[in-house]
């Protein structure tokens, strides 16, 4: 004797949504704005507290750049005119 089961599946499929007009603040290094002013301006423009704004001085000055901050573009867009009214180089990327 033969039994056979018949049944369906219900699945339910998540869907996973990315961003994808998240962007990266870069600034890049020079050889004319000193550590202060690099830090100074990270803390003033892009909200970040003191120990974060070195850290990415230091790498900006190592590796000679850094992303500082990620977001949208209409986000990043002011805090990238800030930084170069401040005479550094940044790039929405």
């Amino acid at each position: 004797m033969k039994f056979t089961t018949a049944y369906e599946e219900e699945v339910e499929v998540l869907e996973v949504v990315v961003d994808v007009d998240e962007r990266d603040l870069m600034v890049y290094n020079d050889d004319y704005n000193t550590f202060d002013h690099v830090t100074n301006t990270l803390v003033r423009v892009c909200k970040h507290d003191l120990h974060q704004a070195e850290q990415c001085t230091w790498l900006i000055h190592y590796k000679g750049k850094c992303s500082v901050k990620k977001g949208s573009y209409e986000d990043l867009k002011p805090m990238r005119d800030g930084i170069r009214e401040a005479g550094i180089d940044a790039k929405i990327i």
